[in-house]
């Protein structure tokens, strides 16, 4: 499918939790766009490790899978990745099926480590917008993350220093996960949408869409 054809209907939201691609899938939702949460799907199949079964939220999804720290993180990263790279691989495979069909797909910000194979799946069959956020904006990421934690997969980067609290470590080496996964993100877009202009509350629907067209 050629990118002029899907621009509008098959879009893919990528970048760090926290910067807005729930929000923006929702009011674009409301303009009657079909929407799929690779939050949801993931939660789907966790489902019977979480104590709220299929009405968990993420926050659900960010206790059981703990504090990167935690004595069964490790374990709990592996099996909430394995089931991203099967939800994603179920969404797309859905489009290829149906390419009729309009789609916005809100993923998670560790979307970049389901593999290169789905990757560029992802990137053929829908156009990747990726969500920006400033130096400024990351800081707060940081703040947000440690009040409200999210899932996130540190795939090695929570490395922590003797006498350091886990706070500090995740403080301290946040930036480095966020930095490398920047890179991801840019490859992987056909569009980049700057969080600061995003919160703009005069930024609507028909501007969000129109700046995309135009990176196109």
């Amino acid at each position: 499918m050629e990118t002029s054809t899907r621009e509008l209907t098959h879009l893919a939201f990528v970048g760090m939790s926290g910067t807005g691609k729930t929000f923006w899938s929702r009011r674009l939702a409301d303009a009657g766009h079909n929407i799929v949460s690779c939050d949801d799907l993931i939660g789907q199949r966790l489902a019977e490790h979480l104590p709220n079964g299929d009405r968990a939220g993420i926050n659900d999804l960010a206790a059981w899978m703990g504090w990167p720290d935690s004595v069964h993180y490790a374990e709990r990263e592996s099996q909430y990745l394995a089931e991203e790279i099967g939800a994603l691989d179920e969404v797309l495979t859905g489009v290829e099926k149906h390419p009729e069909k309009s789609l916005i797909l809100d993923t998670t910000g560790s979307v970049i480590y389901t593999g290169n194979h789905l990757l560029m799946r992802m990137r053929r069959d829908l156009t990747v917008v990726y969500f920006a956020a400033s130096k400024a904006e990351e800081r707060l990421l940081i703040e947000r993350y440690l009040s409200d934690p999210k899932p996130v997969l540190w795939r090695g980067a929570f490395r922590a220093k003797p006498g350091e609290s886990s706070r500090d470590t995740v403080a301290r080496c946040y930036p480095a996960l966020m930095a490398a996964r920047r890179q991801s993100y840019e490859v992987l877009a056909h569009a980049t949408l700057p969080v600061a202009e995003l919160r703009d509350a005069a930024y609507d629907r028909e501007k969000f869409m129109a700046e995309i067209r135009r990176q196109l």
